[in-house]
């Protein structure tokens, strides 16, 4: 996680005044410690839980859990349908299909 894109999104969704709720299955203990205790920081227990509340999906990992969303529950959950595929998982047409 040193040079993760994920590090370079956080910070600066944080300069731009955002909250980030997060889920790694692999990089949460590093990403605590380097991070620790913020207001702006929470850490969720799954992909689902970091979607509550939250206004954008964005995926900034490849783990195979991500690779098959259910587009349809995330449209349900987000405040606003908005997903940014940060590592080119999906096709563009198949996330606007979705709505």
């Amino acid at each position: 996680m040193r040079a993760a894109s994920s590090r370079v999104m956080m910070e600066s969704l944080w300069e731009a005044g955002a909250s980030v709720r997060v889920y790694d299955p692999v990089a949460m203990e590093e990403a605590g410690r380097i991070y620790g205790e913020r207001d702006e920081l929470t850490f969720c227990e799954s992909a689902q839980d970091a979607l509550q509340g939250a206004e954008a999906l964005i995926i900034m990992t490849e783990w195979t859990q991500f690779r098959s969303p259910d587009f349809d529950s995330i449209k349900e959950t987000l405040g606003s349908p908005a997903v940014f595929d940060g590592r080119n998982m999906f096709e563009p047409e198949t996330v606007t299909r979705a709505g």
